[in-house]
C-alpha cells in the first residue's frame, strides 16, 4: 500500500486547516469514517455532538456569532438527512456553513446500498451550491471554492458530499490553487443619486433594518448612517442589535409581534428605506396595506429580492459597506417626525408591573440582558420566549441576537448557544428556550458537559406549546388541540443527570438573585423558570391583517406563582 501519497480524507483535513478552521461539529459513521480517521491527531478541534441536527445548528450559530464560515460533518443516509433542517435553516437566514457528508462508495451509488441517500438531490433547493466529489485530487480546490461561495455575496450553506472510496483513495499531493477574490458590485451612481433625491424630499423617512446588514459586516456603516441622517429606524427579528436597541431613534421590531410605535411609524412613513431586508410576511403583515403611503428605497446584495414582495422606487444593488457611505443626502427638517415617533415610543412603551407574584417573563428577560451588558449574546429557540426576547432584551452589539428566523426551527437554541460560546468564549452567551423547544435537542447538554462549554440556559416553562396555545385561544375558539406538556420531566433533575448545575425559580422576588447566580456561574448552568401558561405575547397582528390592526396586551388576571 502506498504511503507517500495523501488520501482524499487527509486532503480534507489538511485543506480545512489551511482555510483557518479551528473548530468543527459532527458525528461519525461508516461512509465518513476515512475522514474521521484522518481527523485523529490532526490538531483540529472537533466537537462530537449527540445528534447531527445539533451539529448543524451549532455550526450555524458559530458562523453567525463570529462572522466566519461554520463547518459540520456527518455520515451518509440518516446521518446526512438529520442535517437537512439545519441546512434549510442556514439557507433561509443566509448563514455561511460548509456541510461535509460521507457517501457510499461510488460502485454502490444507485444500488440502494446500506445508508445510501441521494443527498445532493435532496438538498438542491436549500443550498447555495453543492458537489458530489468524484476525484480525490480535486478536494482541496473544491473545499476552497465551497468556503468562498458560502461567504461571498448573499451567504448561505454549501454541501460537499464525498463517497467513501474517494475519501480512502491515494492521490498525488494537491493544492487549493489561487481562487479569484470575489469583488462585490459597486453601487450604481445613478441609483445613489435617485435615493438621495427621495430622502431630500421626504418628510417622514424611516429606516427598515434587516439581517443582511450584519451578514455584510456593515453594522459600523449602518450606525454611521443613522447618526449622519437622524432618521428613525425599525428592525426585523434578525436585524436587532445592528444599531443598539438603546438608541433613542430605535422604535423596536416591526411586524406581527413588533412594537406599536414601530408599526405605527411604518404605516405613516412617506419613505421606507429597507437595508438588507426582504419584506417577509412576518414583518409586513397584509402586504397590500404595508407602508401604504411610502416610496421605497431598497438596498440588497441579492438582485432576486428586488420587487419580489414590494416594488422599490429605487433599488441599490451591492455591498452595504460601500453603498451606505456613498449615500450622503442633505437632510430635510424631519424634527417633527422624529418628535412624533419618540412620543409614540414613550406612550406605547412596554410595562413590566404585571399583577401577581409569579415570574413575568418579559421583565426577567429585560433584566437578564441589562445585567449581562455589552457582551450579552442570546441563542434563542422558537416560540413565545423567542418573541419576548426580541421585544424585551437589549442588544448593544451586532451578532448578539441569534435565532432561527426564516425557518423558525424549534430545537435551535441549545446547540446554537453551544456553537456561539465556542466561537466567542469571553461573552455572556445565554440560550433562552421554552419547554417544547428544549426537549428537541436536550441531548446536547451532554456535549456541554464533555467539553466544559460554559453556556447559560434560561428555560421558560409554561407546560405547553405556548405560541400554538395562544393562537388556538385567539383564533380557534379555545380549541386547545395537542398543546399540553404538563407531563414534562423535572428539568432541574434532568440537567443534573447530564452533569450540569441547575436550579429553579417560581416567584417574582427570586428573579434578580437568580440572574446574578446564573451569570456568575463558572460551569454550564440551567435556570428553570416556571411561568403562567396563560401568559401571551403582546402586541399581536392577527393573521392576514394589516400591521395597523394590532391586538393589545390585557391583564385580566394576575400572573400567579407556582
Amino acid at each position: 500500500m502506498p504511503t507517500n501519497k495523501p488520501t482524499g480524507a487527509q486532503l480534507v483535513i489538511s485543506t480545512l486547516k489551511a482555510l483557518g478552521v479551528d473548530v468543527l461539529f459532527g458525528y461519525p459513521g461508516g461512509a465518513i469514517m476515512p475522514i474521521y480517521d484522518a481527523l485523529a491527531g490532526s490538531g483540529l478541534r472537533h466537537i462530537l455532538v449527540r445528534h447531527e441536527q445539533g451539529a448543524s445548528f451549532a455550526a450555524d450559530a458559530y458562523a453567525r456569532a463570529t462572522g466566519r464560515v461554520g463547518v459540520c460533518m456527518a455520515t451518509s443516509g440518516p446521518g446526512a438527512t438529520n442535517l437537512i433542517t439545519g441546512i434549510a435553516n442556514a439557507y433561509m437566514d443566509s448563514v455561511p456553513v460548509v456541510f461535509i457528508t460521507g457517501q457510499v462508495a461510488t460502485h454502490l451509488m444507485g444500488t440502494d446500498g446500506f445508508q445510501e441517500v441521494d443527498f445532493l438531490g435532496l438538498t438542491l433547493p436549500v443550498v447555495k451550491h453543492s458537489w458530489l466529489v468524484r476525484d480525490a485530487a480535486q478536494i482541496p480546490a473544491i473545499l476552497a471554492r465551497a468556503f468562498a461561495i458560502a461567504k461571498e455575496g448573499r451567504p448561505g450553506p454549501v454541501l460537499v458530499d464525498i463517497p467513501k472510496d474517494v475519501a480512502a483513495s491515494f492521490v498525488e499531493a494537491s493544492e487549493m490553487g489561487e481562487l479569484p477574490a470575489w469583488t462585490p458590485a459597486s453601487p450604481n451612481a445613478d441609483a445613489i443619486e435617485a435615493a438621495k433625491a427621495l430622502i431630500e424630499q421626504a418628510k417622514k423617512p424611516l429606516l427598515y433594518i434587516g439581517g443582511g446588514v450584519h451578514m455584510a459586516d456593515a453594522d459600523a456603516e449602518m450606525r454611521d448612517f443613522v447618526e449622519r441622517t437622524g432618521i428613525p429606524f425599525v428592525s426585523t427579528l434578525k436585524g436587532l442589535g445592528t444599531v443598539s436597541t438603546y438608541h433613542d431613534l430605535h422604535l423596536g421590531m416591526l411586524g406581527m409581534h413588533g412594537t406599536r410605535a414601530g408599526n405605527m411609524a411604518v404605516q405613516e412613513t412617506d419613505l421606507l428605506i429597507a437595508v438588507g431586508a426582504r419584506f417577509d410576511d412576518r414583518a409586513t403583515g397584509k402586504l397590500s396595506a404595508f407602508a401604504p403611503h411610502a416610496k421605497v428605497i431598497h438596498f440588497d446584495i441579492d438582485p432576486a429580492e428586488f420587487h419580489k414582495n414590494r416594488r422599490a422606487d429605487v433599488a441599490i444593488l451591492g455591498d452595504l459597506k460601500l453603498a451606505l457611505p456613498a449615500l450622503r443626502p442633505s437632510m430635510p427638517d424631519i424634527s417633527e417626525w422624529v418628535k412624533l415617533n419618540k412620543a409614540n415610543k414613550w406612550q406605547h412603551r412596554f410595562k413590566y408591573d404585571a399583577p401577581g407574584k409569579g415570574v413575568y417573563a418579559p421583565a426577567l428577560l429585560k433584566s437578564l440582558s441589562e445585567k449581562a451588558g455589552k457582551k450579552f449574546i442570546v441563542a434563542c429557540d422558537v416560540g413565545q420566549h423567542q418573541m419576548w426576547v426580541a421585544q424585551h432584551c437589549e442588544f448593544e452589539q451586532n451578532r448578539a441576537h441569534l435565532t432561527s428566523g426564516g425557518s423558525g426551527a424549534m430545537g435551535y437554541g441549545l446547540p446554537a448557544g453551544m456553537g456561539a460560546k465556542l466561537g466567542l468564549p469571553d461573552h455572556h452567551v445565554v440560550t433562552v428556550s421554552g419547554d417544547g423547544s428544549f426537549m428537541m435537542n436536550i441531548q446536547e447538554m451532554a456535549t456541554l458537559r464533555r467539553y466544559g462549554i460554559n453556556l447559560k440556559i434560561v428555560l421558560l416553562d409554561n407546560s405547553s406549546l405556548g405560541l400554538v396555545r395562544q393562537w388556538q385561544e385567539l383564533f380557534y375558539e379555545e380549541n386547545y388541540s395537542e398543546i399540553d406538556l404538563s407531563d414534562n420531566p423535572d428539568f432541574v433533575e434532568v440537567a443534573k443527570a447530564f452533569g450540569l448545575s441547575a436550579f429553579r425559580i417560581t416567584q417574582r422576588h427570586e428573579v434578580e438573585g437568580a440572574i446574578d447566580r446564573l451569570l456568575a456561574a463558572d460551569a454550564p448552568t440551567l435556570l428553570h423558570v416556571l411561568i403562567d401558561p396563560r401568559e401571551n405575547v403582546w402586541p399581536l397582528v392577527p393573521p392576514g391583517a394589516s400591521n395597523a390592526e394590532m391586538m393589545e396586551e390585557r391583564w385580566d388576571e394576575p400572573i400567579d406563582s407556582y
